[in-house]
């Protein structure tokens, strides 16, 4: 069994945060945890494997929370979930503004979150 090693902390997120791929407007599945880094999605639609995305998120639980959080992402890996027509899904993010880097920041700071 291998062990995997993570060079930032990922932060659970407890609550329903769907998002939406910003060039079509769409849902394409909801939060489970998120870095400065990446976030690790579980989609609900098909998606391009090695494929760049721009995606939008709300955390309406962040200190300070002022707008959505939208970030380029390149798509990572797929895998399969128990659901049918699920699949987690590994993004690194690309891009993102300065402002909405400190919004996650705080996010990840704040206290009861759960650490992965």
């Amino acid at each position: 069994m291998s062990e995997e090693f993570r060079r930032v902390r990922r932060r659970r997120v407890n609550d329903t945060v769907q998002v939406v791929d910003t060039m079509t407007d769409v849902v394409i599945g909801q939060l489970s945890n998120l870095s400065e880094t990446g976030m690790l999605l579980i989609a609900n639609t098909p998606l391009a494997d090695d494929a760049l995305y721009q995606l939008r998120f709300s955390l309406r639980d962040a200190p300070h929370h002022t707008s959505p959080i939208e970030v380029g992402a390149h798509l990572l890996w797929q895998d399969r979930t128990s659901m049918p027509g699920q699949t987690w899904t590994g993004f690194r993010f690309i891009t993102m503004l300065e402002s909405e880097m400190l919004q996650l920041r705080q996010w990840l700071d704040s206290p009861g979150g759960t650490y992965e």
